[in-house]
């Protein structure tokens, strides 16, 4: 099969018929919309215009491509960080979730199978921020993968790793190899229709048939491959225009984030994606609360401390090239 249009015909051929304390380095209670340096001077809201955000990172090739505020729970503070990156152990050992409260797992089909996955619900501002964190797919998974993207209508997969990283396998190839030949699942069929690589990601647009319907559903997975073997990004302006791009990107269904294990820069991805919203809206934010929100949902979200402390390099780095560049 070549094409989603013969692959179509034939399915229907055949069957015939997706708290912290006030000393948090980002913990103001007045953010201007477009942000604000840790000084002794208030900057306002007039201070900026809503352009400067939207310029500031502006890439034009990938212009071109296309429950109320909590503080920090105690679950905070008794998940201990990692001296580890989750990455190390590859996806071949399974992260326990180890969750307070096990409703946030996430069902598949009408049996209610699980798979390695969690809905995390970041509520910042009186805003909710909606994503499933998931474990890299591996062979046995690959098919489960697919039906939650599809059951949770999602058209956004964050991919954070490359497959192989310092001869480890981090994560199955879980999409089709050529444009030429689709991958063909236990339910569906995946097409790649196009795929676009730039400076720190890639791009890729999926087309996934599901063989007892005939439907389709389009994806766009964004992966990340500037993230070094160990560690943290050494600049971060690649993973801000990266983050930045998910955002505009997103359509339909929660926002689907996997690494490796789905813990460490997963945990990133959805802590600095929250907060650069927030800055956005003139909103304000605490990162020590958001993940402790994620922490409540997903067993150890953001591992080590250079991967929490990679959170506020980035935050600060966004408010202090917005004002410079006013």
């Amino acid at each position: 099969m070549s094409s989603p249009r013969k692959a179509l015909a034939e399915s229907e051929k055949d069957q015939k018929r997706d708290g912290s304390n006030s000393k948090d380095l980002i913990s103001w209670k007045t953010l201007p919309f477009s942000g604000q340096r840790k000084t002794s001077e208030s900057v306002t809201h007039e201070d900026f215009q809503h352009s400067d955000y939207e310029d500031l990172f502006k890439d034009a090739t990938e212009s071109e491509s296309e429950r109320s505020m909590w503080t920090a729970s105690g679950s905070f503070l008794r998940d201990k960080w990692s001296s580890e990156d989750d990455e190390l152990a590859g996806p071949s050992h399974t992260v326990s979730s180890r969750l307070h409260d096990d409703s946030t797992r996430v069902p598949l089909g009408e049996n209610k199978d699980y798979i390695n996955a969690n809905y995390i619900r970041i509520i910042n501002a009186g805003e909710e921020y909606f994503y499933i964190a998931t474990q890299g797919p591996l062979p046995s998974t690959t098919d489960d993968f697919w039906q939650m993207v599809l059951e949770n209508n999602a058209n956004i997969i964050v991919m954070i790793t490359r497959e192989i990283e310092d001869r480890i396998i981090k994560c199955h190839h879980y999409w089709p190899i050529s444009m030429k030949e689709p991958l063909e699942l236990r339910n569906c069929l995946i097409f790649l229709e196009n795929y676009q690589i730039l400076q720190y990601f890639i791009i890729r647009i999926f087309q996934v048939v599901k063989k007892s319907t005939g439907s389709r559903h389009i994806v766009k997975q964004l992966q990340f491959t500037n993230w070094p073997d160990h560690g943290t990004p050494a600049s971060v302006d690649g993973f801000i225009k990266f983050v930045r791009y998910v955002r505009k990107s997103h359509l339909t269904g929660p926002i689907i984030v996997h690494c490796s294990a789905g813990v460490g820069r997963t945990g990133v991805f959805l802590c600095v994606d929250v907060v650069f919203s927030a800055i956005e809206k003139n909103f304000s934010f605490n990162i020590k609360n958001i993940v402790a929100q994620m922490r409540e949902q997903r067993y150890g979200m953001i591992q080590t401390k250079e991967q929490y402390c990679f959170c506020y390099k980035i935050v600060l780095e966004v408010l202090q090239k917005i004002v410079t560049f006013n």
